[in-house]
């Protein structure tokens, strides 16, 4: 009913059709309405029965009639929000997409987008001085803050702005901490991506982002873009196996054009970083693309006491903290593993309550991340516990006597990490190369703790602990006869190919390129050197079974010996231990001087660590 309309009696609204005051009529099921013609207010009746002759009376005197279905309020509604429904769903669907390509990589329909992340100064400004130990490589960074501060200096005299620079180095160096001092000193946009962030499940999607990377740069030149672990997408084209390399060879085709497309006034320089330069594609490598190769390495001992310094900043640390002597203390650590050290020394201070952290903080956080934590809980028997420290012992003693071996720092019967004991040698220095004789005696010391078991407890009773020795000891002497050259009956070959995994190399699978013959003369002479070794071994705790027995029966009573304990140990004197500091007293409590755990270079532990050529 329209509003204002009144209720009539249905023999009243007869009336007023026979009288021809009725405009119109609407007609809905037994209900009907209708406006007068005089003033046209309207009026609503009911009517009791379906009256045939009511239409041909409305007729009669020129009424307007219409008819219109019955429903109540109720279904009106729900028929128009059922017909309204369905445009809200399709206009906020639309909606929802709209908001999602504005955001960019992150939407659904942004996965073309580029998934580089802008940093500015807000994500925390890093420079050179938070740089140190790798200054040959800083030396060759500042030249690209000098292109990108003045480009004009260089383009006058004919030079060109690099487009890329690749830094090399293990993990753990700061090759990307290098790449933000850079942007951090040029004061430039510094987009960060990582390798992974190209190729994905959708076909394409690499080659888009990579343009969409460059689109974005060139808004933002001059502008630095860093690409960590480029490897993942800048492999080799053809190596491997696996049916995704079509997709990752057109992204790293699509990054080559980009690379090589761009002018060199547009202030774009590609940075990135790899630890295997040697998988990446030539056609990335060649100038124009990464015109330079910056080497970041792991630091020597200056260097290493100068990432000490920077780390250590905001520690407080005792008058007795000597980062040299740490510095000397941790040959094959990186920058990564030193601010580990600075942090765990650092923590274990904080947890023994103290207000400073003091060098047995930081000789206890270097046991730990070189040898793994100390396991006191670990229940051992008193026969176990006998035959590590016999074990250990032999090797100690062979390390005191054969011809050449780097210093003893430290022997312990305490289970650490995965080990049950260890005698661990620390080198003076940063060794970059090894002698056949340091070779050689190092294949003694690895017997000793085999020779030790046997001449103690007979062979009937020696265990599997030299298995790790074994294990190493045979990597050694393999790799002085078919890598090295230590062998007069091989002479100067180099046998096999490189053994890395055949999806990082060329090739599908690899092949045998040495003969029956050849191969049994390797294994024989392999074995030649383990035997010579053994038997050495043998010799010399022979000889120093006196010395042998006093180190196993020191290491059954103190648990833990330093080097210079050790050496007092054999001249008859008791090792000095000092309980009064806040570290726990119990037995084998001394403070090593060093150790090592990790394989790093430089960094032999007894355990058996396979040495690397520098």
């Amino acid at each position: 009913a329209q509003t204002g309309s009144r209720d009539i009696p249905y023999s009243q609204f007869l009336r007023e059709v026979d009288a021809g005051r009725v405009k119109e009529v609407v007609v809905t099921g037994n209900r009907v309405s209708g406006s007068y013609v005089e003033n046209g207010t309207t009026f609503q009746t009911y009517s009791p029965v379906i009256d045939d002759n009511l239409l041909e009376r409305l007729q009669s005197k020129n009424v307007l009639v219409s008819a219109r279905p019955e429903t109540d309020g109720s279904s009106g509604f729900l028929s128009y929000l059922g017909t309204l429904l369905p445009m809200l769903l399709i206009l906020g669907v639309w909606l929802f997409f709209m908001r999602q390509m504005q955001g960019g990589s992150r939407g659904a329909m942004g996965f073309g987008k580029s998934k580089a992340k802008l940093l500015t100064e807000a994500h925390g400004r890093v420079t050179f001085d938070d740089v140190a130990g790798v200054d040959e490589a800083k030396q060759d960074l500042e030249e690209i803050v000098e292109f990108l501060r003045d480009p004009q200096k260089f383009q006058r005299l004919g030079g060109k702005i690099p487009r890329g620079v690749l830094l090399v180095g293990p993990p753990g160096t700061g090759k990307t901490l290098l790449a933000r001092s850079v942007a951090g000193e040029a004061n430039v946009p510094f987009f960060t991506i990582s390798g992974s962030d190209f190729v994905e499940m959708f076909v394409g999607v690499g080659a888009s982002r990579v343009r969409d990377m460059f689109e974005q740069a060139k808004k933002n030149a001059p502008c630095i873009i860093f690409i960590d672990e480029i490897d993942a997408v800048g492999r080799h084209r053809g190596a491997g196996l696996g049916g995704g390399n079509d997709e990752r060879e057109q992204t790293l085709n699509q990054l080559l054009v980009e690379m090589d497309g761009f002018e060199a006034n547009e202030g774009i320089i590609l940075i990135a970083a790899t630890n295997r330069p040697d998988v990446l594609d030539p056609a990335l490598l060649r100038p124009g693309r990464f015109d330079r190769q910056v080497v970041v390495p792991n630091p020597d001992i200056v260097g290493r006491e100068r990432i000490l310094k920077v780390h250590a900043r905001n520690v407080p640390l005792a008058p007795n903290v000597d980062l040299k002597v740490l510095a000397r203390g941790t040959p094959g650590f990186s920058g990564a593993d030193l601010m580990n050290l600075v942090n765990e020394a650092a923590l274990m201070a904080a947890r023994r309550n103290k207000r400073v952290v003091t060098m047995q903080e930081f000789e206890d956080a270097k046991d730990k991340i070189m040898m793994g934590a100390e396991r006191r809980s670990s229940a051992m028997t008193e026969a176990e516990k006998k035959l590590t420290a016999y074990h250990e012992a032999g090797h100690a003693i062979t390390a005191l006597n054969v011809a050449v071996a780097d210093p003893l720092h430290k022997a312990t019967i305490i289970p650490r990490g995965r080990s049950l004991g260890m005698v661990m040698q620390l080198p003076e220095g940063d060794r970059y190369s090894m002698s056949y004789k340091w070779m050689v005696s190092r294949l003694c010391i690895m017997m000793g703790g085999r020779v030790a078991e046997e001449l103690t407890f007979g062979k009937e009773n020696i265990t599997s602990g030299a298995s790790s020795d074994i294990e190493q000891a045979t990597k050694l002497a393999r790799a002085m006869v078919t890598q090295w050259g230590f062998s007069d009956q091989l002479g100067q070959v180099a046998y096999g190919e490189n053994q890395q995994e055949v999806f990082l190399g060329h090739s599908v699978s690899q092949s045998k390129n040495v003969s029956e013959a050849t191969a049994q003369k390797i294994d024989n002479e392999v074995r030649r050197l383990i035997d010579e070794a053994y038997t050495q071994a043998r010799d010399i705790l022979t000889e120093k079974h006196d010395d042998f027995v006093a180190l196993a029966e020191g290491l059954l009573e103190y648990e833990t010996l330093t080097g210079e304990e050790i050496k007092a140990l054999l001249r008859g004197e008791k090792p000095a231990r000092d309980l009064g500091d806040d570290s726990p007293p119990s037995r084998g409590s001394a403070v090593p001087k060093a150790g090592a755990r990790p394989a790093s270079k430089g960094d032999e532990p007894e355990a058996g660590l396979e040495p690397q050529p520098h």
